[in-house]
């Protein structure tokens, strides 16, 4: 992967990858190993974008498919980027932060879907931008938001 695709197609889709693996893994060493391993599918994959959606759809979907697939198979790939690894040094500082560290626990509590759901909805992203990776339709995903909201309480607050 060269540097200036790293540049110009993951840096300024980083902040959704970023928080979809980490609702995927407990440690920061599952977590760089599941980053790298989406920066490498999306590079592998570029050729097979035909513009049917928009870009930031195609990163959330292998985003997603990666973490899923990674997560059944618990399998532990090594570091192939030297510049992906720097760049997530910066990112490492999250996993101290102890709120965020009790959100995504919950989180990963979640099944699959719900997960991709609330992390996208998280990440500000429009309930039709949420229907588009999700294949839900845009009238429930409202509903599986507040679904989802509530059993994040539950989890947190035991309520």
């Amino acid at each position: 992967m060269s540097e200036d695709f790293y540049i110009k197609y993951i840096v300024p889709h980083k902040g959704i990858i970023i928080k979809l693996c980490r609702a995927y893994t407990d440690t920061e060493f599952d977590f760089e190993d599941y980053f790298q391993e989406v920066c490498l599918q999306i590079w592998k994959s570029k050729d097979n974008f035909k513009e049917q959606s928009k870009w930031s759809t195609w990163v959330y979907r292998i985003t997603l498919n990666v973490c899923m697939t990674m997560l059944k198979k618990q399998k532990k790939h090594t570091a192939t980027n030297e510049i992906v690894k720097n760049d997530l040094s910066t990112e490492s500082e999250a996993f101290n932060n102890e709120e965020l560290q009790l959100l995504y626990k919950a989180i990963r509590q979640l099944p699959e879907v719900d997960k991709a759901i609330i992390v996208l909805y998280l990440e500000d992203k429009s309930y039709k931008e949420i229907a588009d990776v999700s294949g839900m339709k845009v009238s429930a995903v409202g509903a599986r938001i507040n679904r989802i909201k509530t059993k994040l309480k539950t989890i947190i607050y035991g309520k």
